[in-house]
């Protein structure tokens, strides 16, 4: 009997199981990505947030500790932009993939394709999935409300089946997946694996500091909200003194806010006030934001860095998907795929043998 696991998702990117671990900015660094991919799952370098030097650095040091097949996520909108897709393009022997938001147009699509690198793409309304369809994307990845970070209003188990009625390429579930029982949950709805960002957050190669790691595992989903005050767009985080003083604040503080962290930007990516600038029109054009949520947006993730790299939970913003409220273990990245393998597993043996009840 065919192994239920092995997908479309494990026979194009190369993968053992049917899971991707997400691009999560800071996170998603060589080591998670070593150690993902490693256990069995297709990771993600987050390149969005690296300059063009570092992401190949990165890039390396992930080819120096596998052979397994990973990706590599970037947004059209950063600084370097154009050297970073040559960067990915250079090192198509391993990076079987490409991740983004608001990403290429179709001419750009066409070279990762013609270079064997797959687009796949995270959308989060069926709109978004069609489009991205029609520019030449390969697979798409359909984030429901119970995401992380930024996110929509519904939720995964409405939106997958939509998406999956509305395009003819592979779809990868994410928002709220966890274990073994969602994987089997995705693939029964017609998916063909599941994407992770939270749950690969909460594991011990994960590279963020402990006592942020710790705030992650204490929270409940009442201490899970979804905030506009960030940067105009909705975003799923963990309440703490400095999102609590977001909600509370006025435009004038949310524009200060945004100035600060758009110096610190400046400061630690060498990037000039007018790549910043060129990066948040950038957004205007083709993310549907207002100037203003688009220069809070290109900042904010500085606030974020703050918690998930300097270790400071209480003036830091911490981006979760809702999932982390029922999450309590911080297990390797070996343990935690090994028990969504078994799990799935059982849980599609289950369905398979039951009969009606009364036969």
């Amino acid at each position: 009997m065919a192994d239920p696991l092995a997908t479309l998702l494990t026979e194009r990117l190369g993968c053992q199981l049917p899971v991707i671990q997400t691009a999560m900015g800071w996170i998603a660094t060589p080591g998670l990505v070593i150690a993902s991919s490693e256990a069995g799952a297709f990771g993600f370098l987050a390149g969005a947030v690296m300059q063009p030097a570092e992401l190949e650095a990165a890039i390396l040091a992930v080819k120096a500790g596998t052979k397994q097949p990973f990706g590599v996520n970037f947004h059209m909108f950063q600084p370097g932009a154009a050297e970073i897709v040559e960067i990915i393009l250079k090192h198509r022997d391993q990076v079987r993939a490409v991740s983004f938001g608001r990403g290429p147009d179709a001419k750009m699509i066409g070279r990762f394709k013609d270079a064997g690198i797959l687009c796949v793409p995270t959308v989060g309304a069926v709109k978004h999935a069609q489009k991205m369809v029609q520019l030449g994307v390969d697979m798409v990845t359909v984030q429901g409300g119970e995401g992380g970070g930024h996110t929509g209003s519904v939720a995964s188990t409405i939106l997958l089946p939509q998406v999956l009625d509305a395009v003819k390429v592979p779809v990868i579930a994410a928002g709220g997946f966890g274990d073994g029982r969602g994987l089997a949950a995705a693939l029964a709805f017609g998916a063909v694996g599941i994407a992770m960002g939270t749950r690969f957050l909460m594991t011990r190669e994960s590279p963020i500091p402990d006592l942020t790691k710790a705030r992650y595992v204490k929270a409940g989903t009442d201490d899970i909200l979804v905030s506009t005050k960030v940067d105009g767009m909705p975003q799923r985080m963990i309440k703490n003194a400095l999102l609590d003083r977001i909600e509370r604040s006025t435009g004038l503080g949310i524009w200060r806010r945004a100035v600060e962290s758009g110096l610190q930007m400046k400061r630690q990516t060498g990037a000039s006030f007018g790549e910043l600038f060129r990066a948040a029109k950038g957004m205007t054009s083709h993310g549907g934001l207002t100037l203003p949520q688009a220069m809070m947006a290109a900042s904010a993730p500085m606030l974020i860095q703050r918690a998930v790299v300097e270790g400071d939970p209480d003036h830091g913003l911490m981006a979760t998907g809702l999932v982390a409220g029922r999450l309590d273990d911080l297990p390797s990245c070996a343990e935690l795929l090994g028990g969504i393998e078994r799990d799935a597993h059982a849980r599609l043996a289950a369905l398979s043998s039951s009969s009606p009840t009364g036969v």
